[in-house]
């Protein structure tokens, strides 16, 4: 297994839930920071929960890059199981655009989220921001990124990018709407994205047994995003990995195919090394990563640059 040099966790302070008004969504965001107790220009990442789950999530990521100093932003989105919404609610078919929304509302926010932690105020670096999410996530954070949303009879798309959005880490992401299967075309219209525009830096990481029931063409689906979009990204193949990747949706999860420890911890070491050199802290860390990925005799993924 491959040694990453990585610093000691620092401890970290969560404040669940901030409730964000939001008029026009129909009830009110509700939002999680997690954040280290030490250290100033602490750079952001917005993190998107896969479809059901919510703001308690993920906390094997979340609460690693919180203790490596990041400050995490958890949103619940609305297809959360937590909310309840009925498939026949007015704003089921918008969904997908309801959570970019939530995403920008929470960076409008920044001022009152960073004021709900107590000892926050002031450590932010708001020039240092990513979007990360996974599976239904991941297509969240990636329009933040330039990914557009097809419409199925126009073949078109819109524009819902961020400036203010720097870099991102997309998991367990689908990929062209054209190999999804034909019921999940009917089910699921709003999948089927383009990445000719995600120009931003990202890192895509993919499970090389995350064998979609939406897809027809196997694991390298949710590579798409990386092989069809232009610019600079990276792409971690996790060997072994399912669409839970070892276990990054949270502790101890039922969700959870691919139970294992080692995975995880790829993950957050990758990712976390991936973002700093993304947002500009440093790239000695990135750089050390790759070298310990390439050095190991059995390594437990692939990492790949363009």
């Amino acid at each position: 297994m491959a040694e990453f040099d990585i610093p000691a966790p620092a401890p970290i302070v969560s404040v669940k839930p901030i409730a964000l008004s939001v008029p026009d969504r129909g009830t009110e965001l509700q939002v999680k920071v997690s954040a280290p107790v030490t250290g100033d220009r602490l750079p952001i990442i917005v993190f998107s929960h896969g479809f059901g789950s919510s703001l308690d999530g993920y906390g094997p990521l979340t609460d690693f890059w919180a203790a490596h100093g990041f400050v995490v932003i958890q949103p619940t989105h609305l297809d959360s199981r937590t909310v309840g919404l009925p498939p026949e609610d007015p704003r089921t078919p918008r969904i997908w655009r309801i959570r970019v929304e939530d995403d920008k509302r929470i960076l409008d926010e920044l001022d009152l989220l960073e004021a709900s932690v107590p000892g926050l105020s002031g450590r932010l670096d708001r020039g240092r921001i990513a979007a990360a999410g996974h599976s239904f996530g991941g297509s969240t954070a990636g329009t933040l990124l330039g990914l557009r949303t097809l419409d199925r009879q126009t073949n078109t798309g819109e524009d819902l990018s961020d400036p203010r959005v720097k870099a991102g880490v997309l998991f367990a992401t689908a990929g062209q709407g054209s190999d999804v299967t034909p019921a999940a075309a009917v089910q699921f219209p709003f999948i089927n994205p383009s990445f000719a525009d995600m120009t931003k830096p990202t890192l895509v990481v993919a499970g090389d047994r995350d064998d979609s029931p939406l897809s027809v063409r196997g694991p390298d689906w949710c590579t798409d995003p990386y092989f069809l979009s232009p610019g600079s990204k990276s792409l971690l193949t996790v060997f072994g990995g399912e669409h839970s990747l070892g276990g990054i949706p949270g502790y101890e999860v039922k969700e959870t195919t691919d139970e294992n420890p080692a995975r995880v911890a790829l993950i957050q070491h990758i990712s976390w090394a991936y973002l700093r050199h993304a947002l500009g802290v440093e790239d000695a860390s990135w750089e050390a990563a790759q070298k310990a990925l390439a050095a190991d005799a059995n390594p437990p993924g692939r990492l790949e640059s363009k």
